[in-house]
């Protein structure tokens, strides 16, 4: 699947994902999403950390590539070229949730994540207004997870020790009309 996968063409402003063998396509994202993703990356220092949106990284040990709307790795540790950034160089991963993304950003991606083991992973929820993080991955394969969960409501400030800066959410919009899910 990952090699077919990988010669995969999907059409413009469609995000193509391989997400323990299943090929998962999802439409362009909205203004709420980019905003949300732009004002993470804007409070994340380029001098130390180099973000990057978008970016597949491939998990070993498992038949994903998926690919996080920000990838947070050391600048000194960013590979010249290639089409995939392995999981061990990325310090965090963060997603945004929409109404159709809520289960894979919860659960699927989660599990994948810390497969991984990659150190923290940041779930932004407009839906709930919310932010997620979990660290201390632990496990392989479909049983991995974090063993550590915080929760912080939009408008607070979330320490983000992986990369030791606090996160300010206090600009963060949500969504309006977007029926609440019961995650995470």
């Amino acid at each position: 699947m990952t090699r077919y996968f990988e010669g995969l063409e999907v059409p413009e402003g469609v995000k193509a994902e391989l997400l323990r063998a299943v090929i998962v396509m999802a439409p362009g994202s909205g203004i709420v999403h980019n905003v949300t993703v732009a004002r993470v990356q804007d409070q994340i220092p380029w001098p130390s950390w180099c973000c990057l949106q978008t970016q597949a990284v491939d998990i070993f040990g498992e038949a994903s590539q998926p690919v996080p709307d920000l990838v947070v790795l050391g600048r000194d540790l960013l590979p010249a070229s290639g089409r995939l950034l392995p999981c061990r160089l990325v310090r965090m991963v963060a997603e945004v949730v929409s109404e159709s993304s809520v289960h894979r950003d919860y659960r699927t991606k989660r599990s994948i994540y810390a497969a991984g083991k990659i150190p923290a992973y940041l779930v932004l929820d407009p839906v709930m207004a919310q932010c997620v993080l979990l660290t201390k991955p632990t496990g392989e394969g479909d049983e991995a997870d974090y063993l550590a969960q915080e929760i912080v409501r939009f408008g607070d400030r979330l320490s983000l020790e992986a990369l030791g800066i606090e996160l300010d959410t206090s600009d963060f919009t949500t969504f309006t009309g977007v029926r609440p899910h019961r995650y995470p």
